[in-house]
Formats: C-alpha cells, sequence, structure tokens
C-alpha cells in the first residue's frame, strides 16, 4: 500500500468523487443503481431526497460502509472496488463524517472528545495536539468551550464539536448527514453559515438534508436520490434530470 501522503485526492479528471455505474446498496436491497457522480475539489454538494430515497446509503458508500458495486470509482484517491480492509482507515482519515446525532462521546469534554480523536489516527505530541485542537475550536467558535461535557451544550454547539472533529485531520472531503436535522431554524442558519465558510476555504463538502430551506437559502449543485435513481437540478425552479 502506498503511503497515504503519495495518493493524489484528486484524480486525472479534477474529480475528488468520480463513481460510474454503481450500485448503492443496504444488505440485498438495490437503493440507488447506474449512479455516476462527479464531485470536484471544492465543490459544496447537496444530497436531497425523502427518508429512505438512499443519501445516507450513499454517503456509506463513499466512506466504505457499504460495500461498493459498480463499473469505476474514484473517492479521494481511493479505488473503492479494490480497497482493502487496511486501506478503509486511510480513506476515512482523509475525510471529515458529520452526523445527525453528534456522536460525541458523553463521558469526556470537548477537549477530550477531539483528543481521542487524534491520538487514535496516530498524534502523540501533546503541544501538536493542543494547537490543532485549539486551530479548530476557533475555526468553529467555539475556543472557549473545551472544557463543558456535551451535556452542557446546545444542539447547535455540539454540532460545532461534530464540525470541529471531522476537520482535526484536514480532511480533503467533508460528508455531512442531515448535520441540521436536530437543530431549529436560527441555529440552522448559523450553522450553515458555518459550513459555506469552511467550503469558501476550500473543503469539498457533500451534505444530504431533506430540508428544502437550506437549499432555497444557501443554493449550490444539488442532487436528488428518488425511485432508486439519483438526478441533478440544474436551473430554479429546480427542474430535475436523471443522470442515467
Amino acid at each position: 500500500m502506498a503511503n497515504l501522503e503519495d495518493i493524489p485526492a484528486v484524480n486525472a479528471n479534477g474529480n475528488i468523487v468520480e463513481l460510474r455505474g454503481a450500485l448503492v446498496m443496504q444488505e440485498e436491497n438495490i437503493v440507488l443503481r447506474d449512479v455516476n457522480i462527479d464531485i470536484k475539489k471544492g465543490e459544496f454538494v447537496y444530497l436531497i431526497g425523502r427518508v429512505g430515497s438512499g443519501k445516507s446509503s450513499l454517503l456509506k458508500t463513499l466512506y466504505a460502509e457499504l460495500p461498493f458495486s459498480g463499473d469505476d470509482s474514484y473517492v479521494v484517491g481511493y479505488d473503492l472496488n479494490n480497497i482493502g480492509s487496511r486501506e478503509i482507515p486511510y480513506l476515512r482519515r482523509r475525510m471529515g463524517i458529520v452526523f445527525q446525532d453528534f456522536q460525541l462521546l458523553s463521558d469526556r469534554n470537548v477537549y477530550d472528545n477531539l483528543t481521542f480523536v487524534l491520538k487514535a489516527t496516530g498524534w502523540k505530541s501533546k503541544n501538536d495536539i493542543d494547537r490543532r485542537i485549539r486551530e479548530v475550536l476557533s475555526q468553529v467558535d467555539m475556543v472557549h468551550k473545551g472544557y463543558k461535557m456535551p451535556h452542557q451544550l446546545s444542539g447547535g454547539e455540539q454540532q460545532r464539536v461534530a464540525i470541529a472533529r471531522a476537520l482535526l485531520n484536514s480532511p480533503e472531503l467533508i460528508l455531512a448527514d442531515e448535520p441540521t436535522g436536530n437543530l431549529d431554524p436560527d441555529t440552522t442558519d448559523a450553522l450553515m453559515q458555518l459550513l459555506v465558510q469552511i467550503n469558501k476555504d476550500g473543503k469539498t463538502i457533500v451534505m444530504a438534508t431533506h430540508n428544502y430551506n437550506v437549499v432555497r437559502n444557501y443554493p449550490t449543485r444539488t442532487l436528488k436520490c428518488e425511485n432508486s435513481m439519483i438526478g441533478e437540478y440544474r436551473d430554479e425552479p429546480f427542474e430535475f434530470d436523471f443522470m442515467n
């Protein structure tokens, strides 16, 4: 296996994600078929669709929680058709993953939640760990909340910590699965402004959401999962073209 640093995250076509003829499956059930996607480095892409339409399953396929089946794949430098179990942690280290339910460790404060991730991914120097945690907490405007336990934070604050966690290892790609799903409108708006800024700073973001107000208020490229297929909205008023 090549060193992680030696594998380019973007392919010759300029894509950080490129799928051809993919099947997205949950156990024996086909959720999405004939998926053909190109995502350029630096894009912000929404995945929209009803609950159960395949949004989360597609994200899980990208980070190799679900097996890939298809013609070709390229995800942050890895071929999902040929990825081995030993390579999956390296694939995921090139990604930041943000979940709807935050998934913070409830028995550790914010600082220790982030320390756990860094140590698990090979960081050893306490000075380096302290510096990196300060950097990401500052980025999400939580630098003074490192001592707090998760239950002492609001939902929006917990999600900001989850985004900080996703940024720790300077990922090439951020996958966000319904990150505003448990938040009120004002908190959602503040979180979206944060994600937009992170994207402007150069991070590629793929965000699953069923919140159409978010899509309208922060318009960008939008893909829709529907009837076991994935399509793309081209223009207002969201005319829908299947990508087959």
